[in-house]
């Protein structure tokens, strides 16, 4: 059994504005995972047939899908739910897709493409191999491109890459085709839905005790386009009226150094 398995979702090639963006992103992403400290892992990336991903590392693998393009993957096409709600379930299907090719595995994580982790992941599964997951509740914004990081106490509310749950607690169904549409939404579409639907059944989750996980912010390509930490910490309207936030939000930014790069990025530079 593979004590962690991280899962990748790439969306369809018809919904990327920039496929070789993408794909460098991915690569970052991959970096991050293979830096793991501890060799229990495997790593599943869920993409179309015909879509070209970079050369896969050690313990990386590729399911392939024929899903079709999400109509309503950009925002302004419709109302902001229905778009939150067809983008819900193709990720969800596409984590689901990697699940079911991973069937002896003790802990899942999602990871979005262009997110980073960070290297003590599954040294702490290992040391933790009975609890029933955690979610990151403290993690770090990164400016793309940049050497800026920000650490964010409420990581879970703002990232998808943020929870590590074992295997069981999901219920995976035996096929694909006896998933429901609501369950694939609710349980592997939405990062935030899952905490209380598990505390609900008797399986919360608890905090990860180390920042986790990185958001990449102020990415043109990203689906939700978050705006880098200046706008979206500092000059947002809230704080602009509460100027004691902005200076606190300026005393958590962090230079990246070796030892963020070593638990992240895997020791490459990241505005390389």
């Amino acid at each position: 059994m593979t004590l962690v398995t991280f899962i990748i979702p790439v969306r369809h090639q018809d919904n990327a504005r920039d496929w070789g963006q993408l794909t460098a992103k991915l690569r970052q992403t991959m970096a991050s995972i293979a830096n793991q400290t501890h060799p229990d892992w495997r790593c599943i990336i869920v993409a179309n047939e015909m879509a070209e991903l970079p050369p896969l590392p050690d313990k990386f693998s590729i399911t392939r899908v024929t899903f079709p393009p999400n109509d309503l993957h950009d925002l302004g096409k419709a109302s902001e739910e229905v778009i939150l709600d067809a983008f819900r379930f193709d990720k969800g299907r596409r984590v689901l897709k990697g699940m079911l090719d991973a069937p002896d595995t003790r802990f899942f994580m999602p990871v979005d493409d262009d997110d980073l982790v960070s290297n003590r992941i599954v040294e702490h599964a290992a040391a933790n191999r009975d609890a029933n997951g955690w979610y990151v509740s403290r993690g770090y914004l990164w400016n793309d491109g940049s050497r800026i990081f920000c650490g964010v106490n409420n990581f879970n509310d703002l990232c998808g890459s943020s929870l590590i749950i074992r295997a069981d607690s999901y219920e995976i169904p035996a096929t694909f085709e006896s998933a429901s549409m609501e369950w694939i939404k609710d349980m592997l579409g939405s990062h935030r839905r899952i905490r209380d639907i598990l505390k609900s059944k008797g399986v919360p989750l608890q905090p990860l005790p180390f920042r986790g996980a990185v958001y990449r912010v102020g990415n043109a390509g990203s689906h939700s386009g978050t705006p880098g930490i200046g706008k979206l910490l500092i000059l947002n309207r809230t704080n602009m009226r509460r100027p004691d936030r902005s200076v606190r939000a300026l005393l958590r930014l962090r230079h990246v150094g070796a030892g963020l790069a070593r638990e992240f990025f895997g020791a490459a530079d990241p505005a390389g």
